[in-house]
């Protein structure tokens, strides 16, 4: 099959519509349907998702941004879609908690190895200037599978129950991403399957050829993982209590609860789309402020009443931020530091922002089993996205490494004239 930007772009479509559209956002879907089967509490239905990526996330995630690097993201994806599709199988089939736990466990991984961290690499090798723009297309993946999970869920359970209904979600992951990452080619310039492949150099952000060492010794790298990791744990801490909090607290039918749902990730296409078009125009690092307020200004929302027009104001405001929320962290991290350690950069930001997408959730349902109430956890879900809107705020200006260009000039300068769009 012949490669192309735009193959390259409906494969990144393809992957993060199934592993994060569809399984990030189904999962939370069904918890409520086990709360009542099995007599689970709230910390105990999203302690599988914290669980899983605390374990998986330290030990994996570092390791697959070294083996993006070194290997190219297509083999990693391929992976990762037979777990991430295979996990909701076995957790539709399963009753013991062991399973429950050992099949999220795969579902963590396979969000590692098929979902943001080797589409951002893929599509990173393969655009420069327009990268902004095909990382939003490419994202509405994600808004596209979140919006029609929720509608295709209920649909499925109320004819084949919520076990078969989940099922037949990772039987579609891998029906639908599968094919595309195993005709894509991981960069333009890609050697034979068998050869493993080097990073492609590219300065179409300006940012210094760093070394994950230097990377590591500048304080934006922290202020950028701190930053994310708060607005990932709002984010995370929201959606994975949405259902719950809707349907077992609000008394809204599975229909309704559907809809509210599919609205909030139906918006959050368009803020795919508008956040991705400002990062090609305006400083990324102000569209990144404007989603982390715009997650941070959400959240009161769901506190200030049941009203539709409350809930709709929600869903809308909600949807925007969430729209930019993981596609805008790579735009910037490129920005500071290079796309030749995109990878390694990403796997340390993406495993630290799994721990806070994974312990947010749960700390959240924590609250509410003590409390008997979602106003504390809540509140603290807005606390937490206020900090990380204030860490982004602190970012600078310009490229992070700047301080550090004396130490790596000399490597630099040997490094081959960025390569041309696409």
């Amino acid at each position: 099959m012949t490669n192309r930007p735009v193959q390259v772009t409906a494969t990144a479509f393809a992957a993060l519509f199934a592993v994060v559209g569809l399984a990030l956002y189904g999962l939370p879907l069904y918890y409520d349907f086990m709360v009542r089967e099995f007599g689970w509490s709230r910390t105990m239905v999203t302690s599988g998702n914290a669980l899983s990526k605390l374990v998986v996330g330290p030990l994996f995630g570092f390791g697959a941004g070294w083996i993006v690097d070194r290997f190219g993201p297509r083999r990693l994806m391929l992976a990762g879609i037979l777990m991430a599709g295979g996990a909701l199988m076995g957790l539709g089939a399963m009753s013991a908690v062991w399973a429950f736990y050992l099949f999220y466990f795969f579902n963590a991984l396979g969000y590692v190895c098929g979902g943001p961290l080797p589409n951002q690499v893929l599509l990173s090798r393969w655009f420069d200037k327009s990268r902004g723009r095909a990382m939003g297309v490419a994202y509405l993946g994600i808004g596209v599978g979140g919006a029609l999970v929720p509608l295709l869920s209920a649909w499925l359970t109320n004819r084949f129950g919520w076990r078969l209904s989940l099922q037949l979600v990772g039987v579609l992951i891998i029906v639908i991403a599968f094919p595309f990452a195993f005709f894509v080619r991981d960069s333009p310039e890609a050697a034979p399957a068998s050869t493993p492949q080097k990073a492609v150099p590219n300065r179409a952000f300006g940012g210094p050829l760093a070394g994950t060492r230097t990377v590591l010794s500048t304080p934006a790298f922290y202020l950028l993982a701190i930053g994310s990791m708060c607005s990932i744990a709002a984010v995370g801490g929201t959606n994975q209590h949405l259902k719950l909090f809707l349907s077992l607290d609000r008394g809204y039918t599975q229909v309704d609860a559907a809809q509210i749902i599919s609205l909030v990730l139906g918006v959050s296409i368009a803020g795919r789309l508008f956040m991705g078009w400002l990062a090609d125009r305006a400083p990324i690092k102000y569209v990144m402020l404007l989603i982390y307020v715009l997650v941070a200004g959400s959240i009161p929302l769901l506190l200030a009443g049941g009203s539709s027009a409350t809930m709709a104001a929600f869903a809308v405001v909600f949807g925007l931020g969430l729209g930019g929320e993981y596609m805008i962290i790579p735009l910037m991290a490129g920005q500071l530091f290079g796309v030749q350690v995109l990878g390694r950069v990403m796997g340390i930001v993406l495993t630290a922002d799994g721990v806070a997408e994974a312990t947010a959730p749960m700390l959240v349902g924590y609250l509410r089993d003590r409390s008997g109430s979602y106003t504390a956890g809540f509140v603290t879900l807005i606390a937490t996205a206020i900090a990380g809107a204030l860490a982004i705020a602190l970012l600078p200006q310009r490229s992070a490494s700047t301080s550090c260009e004396s130490s790596t000039a000399r490597s630099s300068s040997a490094v081959p004239e960025e390569i041309s769009s696409r």
